[in-house]
């Protein structure tokens, strides 16, 4: 028995199981294989520079991002019709035209998200804004666009997190702010970055944040202690998971709780890039730990939760891109808050976003230029 406790071996990884007072320490699957073998046919449909996010409309087709600052409207046959009046973005690096999102009245409101870092000292600031999606003959753009929230103070350089979700009912919009290379900023109740946000379709603060009554960006905060969150989805029992970036080791899966603090640059289950060792989660137990964690890392980006009918089997997994990993996983729940990387895809190309499409195809994009997007399928 190590520190209460007890050593088990299994799918060759270290399993620990805990003594009754222990801190969860979480599943390492950093150790897995990608398969070269795919259960899915994967289709080619577009291609695009250096694409970033995938959000379906009711009608099936898709906005895509491309990181350098241009959106175009999709359809599952891949015709593209770009979208007029995309703001000017600061495009360098990790930074540039980041997540889109439709909103949850989007049929009638025709509403949509997106997230962008834009210009400005010091690396300019993270920052949401939301628009209507016009369209007339064979054109497109967004009309009345207004930025309804700003990363403050603003500056920073790469790691802006930027994704977008909505709660079940569709009352709330969930932001990641990644700590844009700062990491005592995730620390700082002060300060946006290194938070996950919850906000009003209309960028207002609900009442009934942890902290509403503090006024500010604590108000705003539903959870602090983020490195660099790059996918954010529920899952059909209502969970709210996150992944985000380690830095040198220790990529995380995260279930978010509201008023959690997941210990960012305080603990991680990675070290700094220069060497020196940070604390493990263990170590500090007022710190939310992750119950999945990936070391070596997958550099995880985008996330889905699937609950199509294409792939019966899979319904309430969650398919994680892997940039560094070139693969895409499937990671499982088991409803009490634990989580498992179930199957890895080795799919040759960095994964930059994952989504379900309405008949239950999952749709891929690549991080490269020409990136392309892909429709995978059964393989029958």
């Amino acid at each position: 028995m190590i520190a209460g406790r007890h050593i088990l071996t299994a799918l060759g990884f270290t399993v620990f199981a805990l003594a009754p007072g222990a801190h969860a320490q979480g599943v390492n699957a950093g150790d897995r294989e990608a398969s070269g073998e795919t259960p899915f046919a994967a289709e080619a449909v577009a291609e695009f520079d250096t694409p970033w996010a995938i959000a379906f409309l009711p009608d099936g087709r898709m906005l895509v991002t491309e990181k350098p600052g241009a959106i175009f409207l999709v359809t599952q046959e891949g015709t593209k019709t770009p979208v007029a009046n995309v703001p000017d973005v600061a495009a360098s690096g990790q930074n540039g035209l980041l997540d889109v999102a439709a909103s949850p009245d989007f049929a009638s409101s025709r509403t949509v998200y997106i997230t962008y870092v834009e210009p400005g000292s010091g690396g300019g600031s993270l920052v949401l804004a939301r628009a209507t999606l016009g369209e007339g003959d064979r054109a497109a753009a967004l009309e009345n666009l207004s930025v309804i929230w700003r990363q403050e103070p603003q500056g920073g350089r790469g790691q802006p997190g930027g994704i977008i979700a909505f709660d079940p009912d569709g009352r709330h919009l969930f932001l990641t702010s990644g700590d844009r290379m700062l990491p005592k900023t995730a620390q700082d109740p002060d300060d946006t970055r290194g938070k996950v946000l919850r906000l009003n379709l209309d960028g207002s603060t609900p009442d009934d944040n942890p902290q509403s009554a503090e006024g500010g960006v604590r108000a705003q905060t539903w959870t602090m202690g983020h490195r660099n969150p790059y996918g954010l989805a529920f899952a059909p029992d209502g969970k709210l998971w996150l992944h985000e970036m380690g830095p040198r080791g220790g990529d995380e899966l995260n279930l978010i709780e509201p008023g959690k603090n997941y210990g960012w640059p305080v603990v991680s289950n990675g070290d700094n890039y220069s060497g020196t060792r940070i604390p493990r989660h263990a170590t500090r137990p007022e710190f939310t730990a992750p119950p999945l964690y990936w070391n070596p890392v997958i550099a995880p980006a985008g996330m889905a939760i699937y609950d199509g009918a294409m792939f019966p089997a899979w319904r309430g997994s969650a398919f994680i891109g892997g940039l560094s990993a070139m693969a895409l996983i499937r990671v499982t729940f088991d409803g009490n808050g634990g989580a498992d990387e179930a199957d890895r895809w080795d799919m040759e190309e960095r994964i930059r976003d994952v989504a379900v499409g309405p008949d239950g195809a999952l749709w891929l994009i690549e991080d490269n230029s020409p990136g392309r997007l892909l429709r995978l399928t059964p393989d029958d």
